[in-house]
């Protein structure tokens, strides 16, 4: 937790079933940390302040700034002034406006072009997935992904993501920012150089193409979510090589692509294509 805390408490009046009451209410913590890279102010991250190691490599992963947790020499996070300090084994040549400049590019040799972050074209590549997963899985990962987080239980105000293996859960986070808990996710797989083709991500929330391509970035072939995709998200998980399963609430669950990976019962029949 470094410290600090990721909830706090603040006076509420509420209404329900008919009547007011006056109680405080638990409430996510909104954290501002700025990162620095080489001593260069490089980006602010507005985040959940927990396992912030974790989050700002696996933010520099995904920004392309770094290809493995070893190209950090040092990182030191200043919790009282809301600073990350990371130092790399190299300097920095990439100008720093390429991290935020589109291009446009085409993805695994096929026509079809796609937008891309410049750093997204550098680091987003095609993965190899050996796992399999039935509708029962995909239905239990996500009750317990949700029931798991004491923080989302808390406040309701928090994205969950989580990794799991053939032998259960691997590693959760929760953040008020969806996009960090998978870079949480990304940090802890490139801190523990985890073997990815048998892993499977869980999350809470929409599959966007941003969210499509952290998945590739941290190699999960299946990515469950309890809510919708967007068009581009899917082209890029076909071209990607990524089962994109989504709706995964009350019952459902809408095989969007690589259906080849999610069998209807553990019989393992195949889901239609």
């Amino acid at each position: 937790m470094n410290g600090l805390s990721a909830t706090t408490t603040h006076a509420a009046v509420k209404f329900q079933d008919g009547s007011w009451t006056s109680a405080d209410d638990e409430i996510a913590v909104e954290y501002p940390l700025t990162i620095f890279v080489n001593d260069e102010e490089f980006a602010t991250v507005v985040c959940t302040p927990s396992d912030l190691d974790e989050l700002v490599i696996g933010f520099l992963a995904s920004e392309g700034v770094i290809g493995s947790h070893r190209d950090l020499k040092q990182l030191l996070i200043d919790t009282g002034k809301g600073f990350a300090y990371a130092d790399l084994q190299y300097e920095l040549k990439l100008e720093q406006r390429l991290f935020s400049q589109r291009r446009i590019t085409s993805c695994c040799g096929k026509s079809r072009q796609s937008f891309y972050f410049f750093s997204d074209a550098r680091t987003a590549k095609p993965v190899t997935c050996t796992v399999t997963v039935t509708i029962e899985d995909c239905q239990r990962l996500m009750r317990d992904l949700q029931q798991g987080s004491l923080i989302h239980q808390q406040t309701g105000g928090v994205h969950n993501a989580a990794l799991y293996g053939q032998q259960g859960i691997v590693v959760r986070y929760s953040d008020i920012g969806r996009h960090n808990a998978l870079d949480k996710i990304f940090g802890y797989c490139l801190r523990n150089e985890l073997d990815m083709s048998d892993k499977i991500l869980v999350f809470s929330g929409r599959i966007s193409s941003e969210v499509l391509l952290k998945a590739a970035k941290i190699g999960a072939g299946i990515l469950i979510s309890k809510s919708a995709p967007t068009d581009l998200a899917l082209n890029l998980a076909e071209e990607l090589g990524i089962t994109a399963v989504g709706f995964v609430r009350n019952g459902r669950a809408n095989v969007y692509t690589g259906a080849h990976r999610v069998v209807m019962h553990a019989d393992r029949r195949e889901a239609p294509q």
